[in-house]
């Protein structure tokens, strides 16, 4: 571990916690003590986190937090109900790991903070079944995911939407719910193996043999994306396979204090793309992408699957990084028609995911494609590297704060006179076209994932 000149960091002795309380155990045994100690409480962190920028109140920092996790750490405060709130309140973000000198993990320090607190949490009735319901009984499973695909579908297409939105049905679920009710895509049950197989051939010579990382949501509710995913790397020289036992990468679990769930699906992640042969695992969902990448952290007190994930987290890469930097670049031309047809290029900005930008690094390989497409304009959105407060389900659990960033992402949105916004992670996107609904960003504007964008925009290979 480095210091903020580059030198070895001595490791701090954890002191022993003179609290008594089940929960200031757990935290006292959880938290990385070296990180806490390795704060130096310089500041930088606070211009860049959104919390504290709307507040300005210091345990709505980085350091603030930080600060308060020691104390318990430290055995001189209780972690009471107001330090569980304050965790909770925090975005997840990591805006802050930038620009900190020490390189202090302050995202391993929250999921570590929210294990704890979740082992001892006591949620209402509701909140503990929708838990129970997602994190265990949906989303580590394929079957399951389809018929919630099936489901959905049915809902939207059948005319019981309409019915349910016509008789008032929807009043009776929180509001939040409903504003992202509003904005869901079409779901399916078809996701990209059932439409494209496990092994998709290249375009042309092979550059290199890559797995697709298919997601859980993404593939019910984006599995046109992941489609297009598959069909842009092949026109690039890729070879694609998709593990069909890869399972969902497990961050809304580590995120909201399930870590040993996220650890049993990192486990069968890295059963199934073992085999696979691939020398890249590509990611289109930045979220994702940098839980992915941090399977070797995850992991790193097991010692059965801590070598294969360092592997693996070394070979995790974004989509759009990948084509920039290993691909046959397809040519992008201007859409022919539609609802981007007509006179003068076409103006698209870009909203940064967070985790893609603050874990993955790769926050300018999707603003060099765009660039790249013909007839169109790029203008760069003022705080596009602010999280526009998705965060995962932040916005379903802190509406108010997730609330008051989307006002102002869509004030900056509609400053840049864009006709398209542009994202790569699916929360993101729904994030932003809600935004759009309710705030209107001053004019007619679309938001795509990037992918689907270029997708439209590609012009194929005559072999």
């Amino acid at each position: 571990m480095g210091n903020a000149n580059g030198g070895a960091q001595p490791i701090e002795k954890k002191p022993d916690s003179k609290l008594t309380g089940p929960l200031a155990r757990a935290l006292h045994q959880k938290l990385d003590y070296n990180q806490l100690t390795n704060c130096m409480r310089c500041g930088f962190c606070l211009p860049a986190c959104p919390t504290f920028r709307e507040t300005g109140v210091e345990p709505e920092s980085p350091r603030g937090r930080i600060a308060l996790m020691k104390a318990v750490a430290d055995g001189i405060m209780d972690p009471d109900q107001a330090f569980q709130e304050q965790m909770n309140h925090c975005l997840g973000c990591r805006a802050c790991e930038p620009v900190c000198p020490a390189d202090v993990k302050y995202g391993q320090l929250m999921e570590q903070a929210r294990d704890a607190i979740e082992d001892h949490a006591k949620h209402s009735v509701p909140v503990t079944g929708i838990r129970r319901l997602f994190f265990q009984g949906v989303l580590p499973h394929r079957g399951r995911l389809r018929w919630l695909g099936r489901s959905l579908s049915f809902y939207q297409k059948s005319g019981l939407r309409r019915l349910v939105r016509g008789t008032g049905l929807l009043r009776l679920s929180p509001p939040q719910l409903r504003e992202m009710e509003q904005i869901l895509p079409e779901a399916t049950a078809q996701g990209v193996i059932e439409r494209l197989g496990t092994v998709y051939p290249a375009k042309g010579e092979a550059l290199a043999r890559v797995a697709l990382f298919r997601g859980c949501i993404m593939d019910v509710l984006f599995a046109d994306t992941n489609v297009h995913t598959v069909k842009l790397l092949s026109e690039a020289g890729f070879e694609v396979v998709i593990p069909r036992e890869q399972v969902c990468c497990g961050a809304l679990h580590a995120h909201s204090g399930e870590l040993e769930p996220a650890r049993d699906l990192a486990r069968t992640n890295l059963r199934a793309f073992k085999e696979a042969g691939m020398e890249y695992i590509v990611s289109n969902a930045g979220g994702c992408g940098a839980h992915l990448a941090e399977y070797d952290h995850l992991l790193h007190e097991d010692p059965e699957y801590r070598e294969l994930a360092a592997w693996f987290a070394s070979r995790v890469i974004d989509v759009s990084r990948l084509f920039l930097e290993h691909g046959r670049i397809p040519a992008f031309a201007e859409q022919e028609s539609g609802s981007d047809s007509g006179a003068g290029p076409l103006t698209v900005t870009y909203q940064d995911s967070c985790h893609l930008r603050n874990v993955m690094k790769s926050s300018n390989a999707p603003r060099q494609l765009v660039r790249q497409v013909a007839n169109v304009r790029f203008v760069e959105m003022q705080e596009a590297d602010r999280c526009c407060g998705s965060a995962g389900i932040y916005n379903v659990t802190q509406p108010q704060m997730a609330g008051q960033l989307l006002e102002h992402k869509m004030e900056h949105a509609g400053r840049t006179g864009a006709r398209v916004m542009l994202t790569s992670n699916p929360g993101c996107l729904l994030q932003m076209k809600l935004g759009v609904r309710k705030h209107g960003a001053g004019q007619e504007m679309d938001v795509k994932h990037i992918v689907d964008f270029l997708f439209e925009r590609m012009v194929e290979r005559q072999e």
